[in-house]
Protein backbone atom coordinates (compact mmCIF):
# COMPACT_ATOMS: atom_id res chain seq x y z
CA UNK A 1 0.00 0.00 0.00
CA UNK A 2 1.41 3.36 -0.96
CA UNK A 3 2.42 5.71 1.82
CA UNK A 4 0.68 9.07 2.19
CA UNK A 5 4.13 10.63 2.27
CA UNK A 6 5.05 9.45 -1.22
CA UNK A 7 5.90 12.36 -3.51
CA UNK A 8 3.26 13.16 -6.06
CA UNK A 9 4.13 12.78 -9.69
CA UNK A 10 4.04 16.07 -11.60
CA UNK A 11 0.87 16.54 -13.61
CA UNK A 12 1.19 16.46 -17.40
CA UNK A 13 2.35 19.82 -18.63
CA UNK A 14 -0.44 20.17 -21.16
CA UNK A 15 -3.16 19.89 -18.49
CA UNK A 16 -1.77 22.17 -15.79
CA UNK A 17 0.40 24.90 -17.23
CA UNK A 18 -2.28 26.52 -19.43
CA UNK A 19 -4.69 26.60 -16.48
CA UNK A 20 -2.05 28.22 -14.29
CA UNK A 21 -1.24 30.73 -17.00
CA UNK A 22 -4.89 31.64 -17.45
CA UNK A 23 -5.37 32.00 -13.70
CA UNK A 24 -2.42 34.34 -13.38
CA UNK A 25 -3.61 36.29 -16.40
CA UNK A 26 -6.98 36.85 -14.72
CA UNK A 27 -5.34 37.92 -11.46
CA UNK A 28 -3.06 40.35 -13.26
CA UNK A 29 -6.01 41.85 -15.13
CA UNK A 30 -8.11 42.26 -11.98
CA UNK A 31 -5.17 43.82 -10.17
CA UNK A 32 -5.00 46.54 -12.82
CA UNK A 33 -8.67 47.52 -12.57
CA UNK A 34 -9.88 50.37 -10.36
CA UNK A 35 -13.19 48.58 -9.65
CA UNK A 36 -14.74 45.09 -9.92
CA UNK A 37 -15.61 44.11 -13.50
CA UNK A 38 -18.10 41.76 -15.25
CA UNK A 39 -17.11 38.32 -16.47
CA UNK A 40 -17.48 39.25 -20.15
CA UNK A 41 -14.84 41.95 -19.80
CA UNK A 42 -12.50 39.53 -18.02
CA UNK A 43 -13.00 36.93 -20.74
CA UNK A 44 -12.24 39.43 -23.53
CA UNK A 45 -9.22 40.96 -21.81
CA UNK A 46 -7.71 37.57 -20.99
CA UNK A 47 -8.65 35.94 -24.31
CA UNK A 48 -10.71 33.22 -22.62
CA UNK A 49 -13.94 31.47 -23.56
CA UNK A 50 -16.75 32.70 -21.33
CA UNK A 51 -17.26 29.24 -19.85
CA UNK A 52 -13.56 28.95 -19.00
CA UNK A 53 -13.60 32.38 -17.38
CA UNK A 54 -16.58 31.36 -15.24
CA UNK A 55 -14.83 28.16 -14.19
CA UNK A 56 -11.57 29.88 -13.27
CA UNK A 57 -13.37 32.63 -11.38
CA UNK A 58 -15.42 30.07 -9.47
CA UNK A 59 -12.30 28.28 -8.28
CA UNK A 60 -10.58 31.56 -7.43
CA UNK A 61 -13.62 32.69 -5.44
CA UNK A 62 -13.52 29.43 -3.46
CA UNK A 63 -9.82 29.96 -2.73
CA UNK A 64 -10.35 33.58 -1.72
CA UNK A 65 -8.32 35.17 -4.51
CA UNK A 66 -11.40 36.69 -6.15
CA UNK A 67 -14.52 38.26 -4.67
CA UNK A 68 -17.88 37.86 -6.42
CA UNK A 69 -20.51 40.58 -6.10
CA UNK A 70 -23.60 38.61 -7.21
CA UNK A 71 -26.06 41.51 -7.06
CA UNK A 72 -23.95 43.48 -9.52
CA UNK A 73 -22.55 40.47 -11.45
CA UNK A 74 -19.01 41.76 -10.87
CA UNK A 75 -15.69 40.24 -9.85
CA UNK A 76 -12.76 41.82 -8.01
CA UNK A 77 -9.66 40.79 -6.08
CA UNK A 78 -10.22 38.82 -2.87
CA UNK A 79 -8.53 38.75 0.51
CA UNK A 80 -6.09 36.00 -0.48
CA UNK A 81 -4.74 38.19 -3.28
CA UNK A 82 -4.24 40.96 -0.74
CA UNK A 83 -2.33 38.54 1.48
CA UNK A 84 -0.02 37.69 -1.41
CA UNK A 85 0.56 41.40 -2.00
CA UNK A 86 1.21 41.92 1.70
CA UNK A 87 3.73 39.09 1.63
CA UNK A 88 5.53 40.79 -1.24
CA UNK A 89 5.45 44.07 0.65
CA UNK A 90 7.08 42.35 3.63
CA UNK A 91 9.82 40.82 1.54
CA UNK A 92 10.21 43.70 -0.95
CA UNK A 93 13.31 42.26 -2.64
CA UNK A 94 13.82 45.14 -5.05
CA UNK A 95 13.18 47.75 -2.39
CA UNK A 96 15.55 46.03 0.03
CA UNK A 97 18.28 46.02 -2.57
CA UNK A 98 17.63 49.62 -3.60
CA UNK A 99 17.15 51.38 -0.25
CA UNK A 100 20.80 51.92 0.61
CA UNK A 101 21.72 52.91 -2.96
CA UNK A 102 18.84 55.40 -3.04
CA UNK A 103 19.90 56.90 0.28
CA UNK A 104 23.42 57.34 -1.07
CA UNK A 105 21.99 59.03 -4.17
CA UNK A 106 20.13 61.48 -1.95
CA UNK A 107 23.32 62.19 0.01
CA UNK A 108 25.25 62.90 -3.17
CA UNK A 109 22.64 65.13 -4.81
CA UNK A 110 20.74 66.74 -1.93
CA UNK A 111 17.42 66.04 -3.66
CA UNK A 112 14.59 63.55 -3.12
CA UNK A 113 14.96 60.23 -4.91
CA UNK A 114 12.49 57.46 -5.64
CA UNK A 115 12.10 54.04 -7.23
CA UNK A 116 9.14 53.19 -9.46
CA UNK A 117 7.93 50.17 -11.42
CA UNK A 118 5.82 50.06 -14.56
CA UNK A 119 2.20 48.93 -14.23
CA UNK A 120 0.35 49.20 -17.52
CA UNK A 121 0.28 52.86 -18.49
CA UNK A 122 1.19 53.95 -14.97
CA UNK A 123 4.24 53.91 -12.77
CA UNK A 124 3.85 52.75 -9.18
CA UNK A 125 6.21 54.32 -6.67
CA UNK A 126 7.60 51.65 -4.36
CA UNK A 127 10.38 53.47 -2.53
CA UNK A 128 11.20 57.07 -1.66
CA UNK A 129 14.17 58.62 0.09
CA UNK A 130 13.67 62.22 1.16
CA UNK A 131 16.57 64.63 1.48
CA UNK A 132 16.80 66.52 4.79
CA UNK A 133 14.69 69.66 4.73
CA UNK A 134 12.97 68.77 1.48
CA UNK A 135 9.19 68.86 1.22
CA UNK A 136 7.31 65.65 0.40
CA UNK A 137 6.53 65.06 -3.28
CA UNK A 138 3.54 63.69 -5.13
CA UNK A 139 5.67 60.59 -5.79
CA UNK A 140 5.02 59.04 -2.39
CA UNK A 141 5.12 55.25 -1.92
CA UNK A 142 1.97 53.64 -3.34
CA UNK A 143 1.13 56.54 -5.65
CA UNK A 144 0.47 55.88 -9.33
CA UNK A 145 1.17 58.43 -12.05
CA UNK A 146 0.88 58.30 -15.86
CA UNK A 147 4.08 56.70 -17.13
CA UNK A 148 4.33 58.92 -20.22
CA UNK A 149 4.54 62.05 -18.04
CA UNK A 150 7.16 60.90 -15.53
CA UNK A 151 10.90 60.55 -15.93
CA UNK A 152 10.80 57.10 -14.33
CA UNK A 153 8.06 55.96 -16.69
CA UNK A 154 9.88 57.26 -19.74
CA UNK A 155 13.09 55.53 -18.68
CA UNK A 156 11.18 52.24 -18.41
CA UNK A 157 9.19 52.69 -21.62
CA UNK A 158 12.39 53.51 -23.51
CA UNK A 159 13.66 50.05 -22.57
CA UNK A 160 10.69 48.27 -24.12
CA UNK A 161 10.43 47.16 -27.72
CA UNK A 162 8.56 49.30 -30.25
CA UNK A 163 5.82 46.65 -30.39
CA UNK A 164 5.38 46.77 -26.61
CA UNK A 165 5.10 50.55 -26.64
CA UNK A 166 2.55 50.43 -29.47
CA UNK A 167 0.50 47.84 -27.59
CA UNK A 168 0.54 49.98 -24.45
CA UNK A 169 -0.33 53.19 -26.30
CA UNK A 170 -2.35 52.22 -29.39
CA UNK A 171 -4.02 55.65 -29.51
CA UNK A 172 -4.19 58.99 -27.72
CA UNK A 173 -6.84 57.78 -25.29
CA UNK A 174 -5.40 57.54 -21.81
CA UNK A 175 -2.58 59.99 -22.56
CA UNK A 176 -3.68 62.43 -19.90
CA UNK A 177 -1.91 65.59 -18.78
CA UNK A 178 -1.50 67.20 -15.36
CA UNK A 179 -0.04 70.64 -16.03
CA UNK A 180 -0.82 71.14 -19.72
CA UNK A 181 2.55 69.72 -20.77
CA UNK A 182 3.70 66.37 -22.10
CA UNK A 183 3.11 64.17 -25.16
CA UNK A 184 -0.52 63.88 -26.26
CA UNK A 185 -0.15 61.28 -29.04
CA UNK A 186 1.66 57.95 -29.38
CA UNK A 187 3.83 59.46 -32.13
CA UNK A 188 4.97 62.27 -29.83
CA UNK A 189 5.73 59.76 -27.09
CA UNK A 190 7.73 57.54 -29.46
CA UNK A 191 9.85 60.51 -30.52
CA UNK A 192 10.43 61.36 -26.85
CA UNK A 193 11.54 57.78 -26.18
CA UNK A 194 13.98 57.91 -29.10
CA UNK A 195 15.59 60.95 -27.46
CA UNK A 196 15.61 59.18 -24.10
CA UNK A 197 17.45 56.16 -25.52
CA UNK A 198 19.99 58.41 -27.20
CA UNK A 199 20.71 60.27 -23.94
CA UNK A 200 20.77 57.21 -21.73
CA UNK A 201 18.41 58.82 -19.23
CA UNK A 202 14.92 60.31 -19.13
CA UNK A 203 13.76 63.75 -18.06
CA UNK A 204 10.54 65.60 -17.34
CA UNK A 205 10.18 69.30 -16.62
CA UNK A 206 7.01 70.59 -14.98
CA UNK A 207 4.87 67.84 -16.50
CA UNK A 208 4.01 66.24 -13.15
CA UNK A 209 4.24 69.24 -10.80
CA UNK A 210 4.78 72.86 -11.82
CA UNK A 211 8.20 74.13 -10.78
CA UNK A 212 9.63 70.63 -10.32
CA UNK A 213 11.65 68.47 -12.71
CA UNK A 214 13.08 64.95 -12.65
CA UNK A 215 15.78 62.85 -14.24
CA UNK A 216 15.66 59.04 -14.27
CA UNK A 217 17.42 55.91 -15.51
CA UNK A 218 16.24 52.32 -15.81
CA UNK A 219 17.36 49.38 -13.69
CA UNK A 220 17.63 46.18 -15.76
CA UNK A 221 17.52 42.53 -14.80
CA UNK A 222 19.61 39.62 -16.08
CA UNK A 223 17.41 39.48 -19.20
CA UNK A 224 18.16 43.14 -19.95
CA UNK A 225 14.52 43.96 -19.20
CA UNK A 226 13.78 47.30 -17.48
CA UNK A 227 12.35 46.44 -14.06
CA UNK A 228 12.42 49.79 -12.25
CA UNK A 229 13.19 53.45 -12.70
CA UNK A 230 15.48 55.41 -10.38
CA UNK A 231 14.81 59.13 -10.35
CA UNK A 232 15.79 62.35 -8.64
CA UNK A 233 13.28 65.20 -8.45
CA UNK A 234 14.45 68.78 -7.94
CA UNK A 235 13.12 72.37 -7.96
CA UNK A 236 13.85 73.81 -11.39
CA UNK A 237 15.15 77.09 -9.96
CA UNK A 238 17.86 75.33 -7.92
CA UNK A 239 19.67 73.48 -10.69
CA UNK A 240 21.77 75.14 -13.38
CA UNK A 241 21.06 74.08 -16.94
CA UNK A 242 22.38 72.16 -18.70
CA UNK A 243 25.43 71.41 -16.54
CA UNK A 244 23.52 70.83 -13.29
CA UNK A 245 21.00 68.55 -14.93
CA UNK A 246 23.76 66.53 -16.59
CA UNK A 247 25.49 66.15 -13.22
CA UNK A 248 22.28 64.84 -11.65
CA UNK A 249 21.77 62.50 -14.60
CA UNK A 250 25.25 61.06 -14.11
CA UNK A 251 24.48 60.31 -10.45
CA UNK A 252 21.16 58.70 -11.34
CA UNK A 253 22.77 56.54 -14.02
CA UNK A 254 25.46 55.54 -11.53
CA UNK A 255 22.78 54.33 -9.10
CA UNK A 256 20.85 52.53 -11.83
CA UNK A 257 24.07 50.81 -12.95
CA UNK A 258 24.74 49.70 -9.38
CA UNK A 259 21.28 48.19 -8.96
CA UNK A 260 21.41 46.59 -12.41
CA UNK A 261 24.60 44.78 -11.43
CA UNK A 262 22.99 43.68 -8.15
CA UNK A 263 20.21 42.07 -10.19
CA UNK A 264 22.70 40.29 -12.43
CA UNK A 265 22.25 42.63 -15.38
CA UNK A 266 24.76 44.52 -17.47
CA UNK A 267 25.20 48.24 -17.69
CA UNK A 268 22.06 50.36 -17.40
CA UNK A 269 21.38 52.15 -20.66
Amino acid sequence: MASDQSPRQPAPQGSQVPAATRTLRVLRFLAGQPDPVPVDRIARACDLPRSTAYHLLGVMVEEGFVTHLPEEHLYGLGVAAFEVGSGYARQVPLQRIARRALAALVDRTGHNAHLAVLHGRDVLYVLEERAPGRAPLVTDVGVRLPAHLTASGRALLAGLSAAQVRATYPGPEGMVERTGLGPRTPAALRELLVQTRARGHATEDGEVSTGMASVAAAVRDHNDHPVAGVAVTYPVDEVERPAGVEALAAEVRRTADQLTRRLGGGRAR
